[in-house]
């Protein structure tokens, strides 16, 4: 995707629109939720705003430390909608809706609000998934979301513009 004429930002390596550039609604989501995973086996945290530090993940979350592929997990709404899913049940950091990266290449960005994400690759569904409910395992294989490290840190709000560029 390609942002309008004059929408990114000065000098940006990532060619995405800074947070509150204008843009076409068509060319961004909204972030909708944001969890933390607290601790292994224990329910998420659903909070309003959170801290993103680059190359670490989200502050008080178990899987932020540096070098981690999975310092962040996005998902579509619409896919949890299809499946009759919950925000935060299949333990997703990020809520979105409105824009699809399911699929995304190894490399993409994803800017939401000021946070600069790198796609590391699709997370793939685990046994967990079944003690949610029976066969989800299989029903997720393809949308389990999307497994990104953080390049760019800031606060994250719900709420916040979500845009999706498929170069690496």
């Amino acid at each position: 995707m390609v942002p309008p004429e004059g929408a990114a930002r000065e000098g940006a390596p990532d060619g995405l629109p800074a947070s509150g550039a204008a843009q076409a609604p068509e060319a961004a989501g909204a972030l909708v939720d944001i969890h933390l995973c607290v601790g292994q086996g224990v329910p998420l945290k659903r909070v309003e705003s959170a801290e993103a530090r680059a190359d670490f993940g989200l502050w008080g979350d178990r899987h932020a430390w540096a070098g981690n592929a999975r310092q962040v997990l996005l998902v579509e709404q619409e896919i949890l909608e299809a499946l009759g899913l919950a925000p935060g049940l299949v333990r997703e950091n990020l809520t979105t809706r409105g824009v699809a990266f399911n699929g995304a290449p190894v490399g993409a960005r994803i800017r939401v609000g000021p946070v600069l994400l790198e796609v590391t690759g699709p997370c793939r569904p685990c046994a967990l998934m079944d003690q949610i409910r029976p066969g989800l395992k299989a029903e997720l294989v393809g949308r389990r979301g999307t497994l990104c490290r953080v390049l760019q840190g800031g606060i994250l709000r719900t709420g916040d513009p979500v845009v999706v560029a498929r170069e690496g």
